[in-house]
């Protein structure tokens, strides 16, 4: 028969060092593989966030005159006001994204591939497939003009202030 006395946990031999190591290593094996899940389910997200504002203050109405063409590289756009009101285009060739360029005529000419636009911004020749962009415009509640460079609208769309 055997003894209760030496069956019981008491008497067992105490674990030993290589098992204590081996358990701590196996757990910091699969903390660090936890923590490299972690870090590369965040990589998909950007952590700045470039454009993350579209919306851009370009002054207040009456600094334009009637008949003017002001160029905002920051946000290039072209913002134009004649005797209806204001209205934005986009600089940035619907090609490739190039920066189209404004010539003194009023068209249109993107230096890198050739694409051609008129005043109003249509396509007149070049592998551009759309015309330039017109953007958004609104008038804040400070009185500012802000243009919104990600919103489209339709061309010939003027605000009128």
């Amino acid at each position: 028969m055997s003894d209760p006395v030496h069956e019981s946990e008491r008497f067992k031999p105490p674990a030993s060092r290589r098992d204590f190591l081996g358990l701590a290593a196996a757990w910091s094996a699969i903390g660090a593989f936890v923590m490299a899940m972690l870090g590369a389910a965040r990589l998909p997200m950007p952590s700045v966030f470039p454009e993350s504002d579209s919306r851009a203050k370009l002054g207040r109405p009456k600094q334009f005159a009637t008949g003017s063409a002001t160029y905002f590289p920051q946000q290039r756009l072209w913002l134009f006001r004649d005797a209806e009101g204001f209205h934005a285009i986009s600089s940035v060739c619907t090609h490739l994204g190039c920066i189209a360029e404004r010539l003194e005529d009023g068209q249109f000419n993107c230096p890198c591939h050739g694409s051609k636009f008129d005043a109003s911004g249509r396509v007149m020749g070049g592998p551009a497939p759309k015309g330039l962009v017109w953007l958004e415009l609104s008038v804040s509640p400070e009185g500012w003009l802000v243009a919104d460079t990600l919103k489209e609208t339709e061309p010939g769309t003027v605000l009128s202030a």
